[in-house]
């Protein structure tokens, strides 16, 4: 079982790939889709989906896990965010594939059983469970992979 994890964001979004088979998981690939801070929103959320719909396409993947808004401080952030999610939901609806969203709370609890866990910890438990020498960078790949971890451990498969 391929599972993408999508960790969304304004300018960076977080990709992570896992192999899920016999209780273990295995890093596939991991990385950023970046846009252009000089693009219009709707050129760089255009650009997005062209990334995106290329790394499934590449990777074939069979199960797309989206990290969901919780809760935001910025407004204006929020929104833009929100944007990216559904721009990530139609590519991954446009390949037929299913889509799971997880909470920010509810990655923490699956990694780490500790709802209230700190990045650094989350980061750490990437790399245990991924049997990695170190923490996968940038940031927002950890936690793309974290949400893939997170759908792994919630289907049971």
């Amino acid at each position: 079982m391929l599972i993408l994890g999508i960790d969304p964001g304004t300018a960076r979004i977080g990709v992570g790939l896992i192999e899920y088979k016999k209780k273990k998981a295995v890093i596939k690939s991991y990385g950023c889709l970046t846009t252009s801070t000089n693009d219009s929103t709707a050129a760089r959320l255009n650009d997005l989906h062209q990334q995106l719909a290329k790394f499934i396409k590449q990777h074939k993947p069979d199960i797309v896990a989206v990290e969901d808004l919780f809760f935001f401080k910025n407004l204006k952030t929020a929104i833009k965010v929100s944007q990216a999610r559904g721009v990530i939901l139609l590519a991954a609806a446009q390949r037929k594939l299913p889509i799971y969203e997880y909470t920010p709370l509810q990655v923490k609890q699956a990694l780490t059983g500790y709802g209230r866990a700190e990045k650094k910890q989350i980061q750490q438990m990437v790399r245990v469970i991924l049997s990695l020498k170190e923490i996968p960078k940038p940031d927002d790949a950890a936690d793309a992979l974290a949400v893939a971890i997170c759908c792994a451990h919630s289907l049971k498969i």
